[in-house]
């Protein structure tokens, strides 16, 4: 048996060091594996995951502010308080993040998981979590996107349809099959989309935006039966590798559905 002292030191090894994603490229290269997965076809989204700190451990970073009030878990007045990433922080988790991911949402300390998905069958095909900030979906896709095969397509919602974003995955070859961001501004003004529109107008535009969306089934399994609703590690380092654990976890679950018995007993 572990010594507890044994147990803590390969527990805080496994989620600070690249283990996590080891184990998901191994699991991706087993040869049963690697027949079910598209070569050509992606998509990319990503989730908020809910940084295990409470708000009222988002203090000033100058030491500033009323203190609470007396008791294990005192009341905070946050009532006419200006909040930010830059004047506060967590004393709780240092690198959790005030963010909302769209208007009418509230803002919470968080985290971003970014997942990227095989069109065939759904399958995760690579995750990362990172800080939550206003371009850090588009950069890690970025980042996912250099390990398509030119030719490729990447499938994505309309947060992605930004030029940089865009033009980035045409100069790698990639085709952006973004969703077109038609907005309309308070000017009245219809937003200029960066998709190209012969690429808007294919067929595989349009077969993209639908499968697309299986996406989420993998953060939907993650938060309910994975159990990240909430994180239970701080740092970004732990909760990375716990993400990236859950997806992992989820391909597992999904393979014997995709594999057949026999396949399943080799692939154990």
């Amino acid at each position: 048996m572990f010594d507890a002292s044994t147990f803590s030191k390969n527990r805080d090894r496994l989620l600070t060091q690249e283990t996590a994603q080891t184990f998901l490229a191994s699991l991706l290269a087993l040869p049963e594996v690697k027949r079910l997965l598209s070569a050509e076809h992606f998509s990319v989204d990503g989730t908020l995951l809910k940084a295990w700190a409470s708000m009222k451990s988002f203090r000033p970073k100058d030491g500033s502010g009323p203190p609470p009030s007396s008791g294990r878990n005192g009341e905070t007045d946050f009532r006419q308080t200006k909040r930010s990433n830059e004047t506060h922080a967590s004393t709780t988790d240092k690198d959790a993040r005030l963010f909302r991911k769209s208007a009418g949402q509230e803002s919470r300390l968080c985290y971003l998981g970014h997942t990227l998905m095989e069109n065939r069958n759904g399958l995760i095909v690579a995750a990362e979590a990172t800080l939550a900030t206003g371009t850090a979906e588009r950069e890690a896709a970025a980042a996912f996107s250099e390990r398509l095969p030119e030719g490729a397509t990447l499938g994505a919602d309309k947060a992605y349809d930004a030029e940089a974003f865009v033009e980035g995955l045409k100069a790698r070859g990639v085709k952006p099959h973004v969703a077109i961001n038609g907005t309309v501004s308070k000017t009245g003004v219809i937003r200029k989309t960066a998709v190209p529109s012969e690429v808007a107008a294919s067929l595989g535009y349009e077969i993209s935006q639908r499968l697309r969306k299986r996406i989420e089934e993998g953060f939907g399994w993650m938060k309910t039966v994975g159990g990240l609703a909430q994180v239970k590690v701080r740092g970004l380092d732990k909760v990375r590798a716990a993400f990236v654990f859950a997806m992992a976890a989820y391909d597992i679950v999904r393979l014997p559905k995709l594999l057949g018995p026999t396949e399943v007993c080799l692939t154990s």
